[in-house]
């Protein structure tokens, strides 16, 4: 955390109007507006683009390999200028990630109100993002800055993947296991923090979390029993597998008191104080036709917006030893929390 005494009094998150990827344009907004895009253009060579709704874009070199490209953005979700940064470069590289790829180089994109905020506020946001890439082994080498009413902060990300090892929320198959990387209920607690509610004690739970990187998802798509794989942002655990469920054509069955949290006590405590973010419930807006029947919290925390969350991985049930052998070395305790069927009537049911 920053300890600057120039900048450590600003409090970030009271000049925006959002947090995170709670910022995130609803679900049913962004098809509307993808709509009246019309329909992308073919071009040889692209193996993922916008018409796959995937984490990111993918083209192919003709030797093998390809290009990742993706970017992501959004206002601040933490006070503290440094961490901000920091967070929103560990969001952005997940792309790369998520499609199994190994990040290249990044650039940064700032929108910066400049008669509000001292500009060395922006720079220790940059501190921030610079340790990001340093963790991933890639340089921030440049970017593009401008004078906005908010403060906005992200990265475009450059990748390379060998097309074989090549990750996409669709390919889920029947009977695949569901495991979840990281646990959720970010943007339950990132809203404690904007309403005054953060007890102290968990004050560090949600950025601890955002800052860890999801370079597992380089090794899990060297698996063959991985067979689909995704990040888990804005639009909630069950956005994100509505998606792999409607790229796959399957069907979701998840078991609630697998999902994990970031803290089940706290979470809970702060469901009661009403610490729920509106991207929730414009999550919920735009998708919960095509999920069963669940209870209000439930509904809260499988909707809730995630900034930086985990990878959401289908794994090949014969094949998940090794998976859970991987996962393991890299310290992580997971077991699924659901699992693939026949589609039916519901994309997602929740038990």
């Amino acid at each position: 955390m920053n300890t600057n005494s120039e900048t450590k009094t600003w409090k970030l998150t009271q000049y925006s109007h959002g947090a995170g990827c709670g910022c995130k344009i609803a679900p049913g907004v962004l098809d509307d507006i993808l709509k009246r895009a019309g329909e992308a253009s073919f071009f040889k060579g692209l193996l993922v683009g916008n018409g796959q709704r995937d984490d990111a874009a993918v083209l192919d070199l003709g030797d093998g390999t390809a290009i990742i490209s993706t970017t992501d953005f959004f206002m601040p979700i933490v006070d503290d200028p440094e961490d901000f940064g920091r967070i929103a470069s560990v969001n952005a590289i997940s792309d790369v990630y998520a499609m199994g790829g190994t990040p290249i180089l990044a650039i940064a994109i700032l929108g910066w109100p400049v008669n509000q905020l001292p500009p060395e506020v922006a720079g220790d946001v940059l501190a921030g993002a610079r340790k990001a890439c340093d963790a991933a082994g890639i340089p921030l080498a440049g970017g593009h800055s401008i004078d906005s009413p908010e403060p906005i902060f992200g990265l475009a990300v450059t990748g390379r993947v060998n097309i074989g090892h090549l990750k996409q929320n669709g390919g889920a198959r029947e009977g695949d296991l569901l495991f979840l990387t990281k646990p959720v209920g970010v943007g339950i607690l990132t809203t404690a923090q904007k309403k005054g509610k953060l007890k102290p004690e968990h004050a560090t739970l949600a950025r601890d979390n955002m800052v860890k990187l999801n370079a597992i998802g380089e090794k899990l798509a060297r698996l063959n029993g991985v067979h689909a794989m995704t990040d888990v942002t804005g639009f909630g655990l069950l956005g994100h597998l509505r998606e792999m469920c409607e790229a796959s054509e399957t069907t979701a069955v998840v078991h609630f008191e697998k999902v994990p949290l970031l803290d089940d006590e706290a979470i809970r405590y702060y469901l009661s104080e009403n610490c729920i973010p509106g991207g929730t419930h414009r999550n919920w807006s735009s998708y919960g036709d095509v999920v069963g029947s669940i209870s209000e919290e439930q509904k809260y925390i499988l909707c809730d917006p995630q900034t930086s969350g985990g990878l959401l991985v289908g794994v090949d049930p014969s094949q998940v030893q090794d998976f859970l052998s991987v996962t393991q070395k890299a310290g992580l305790n997971l077991e699924p929390i659901g699992k693939m069927k026949a589609r039916g009537e519901k994309l997602i049911e929740v038990v």
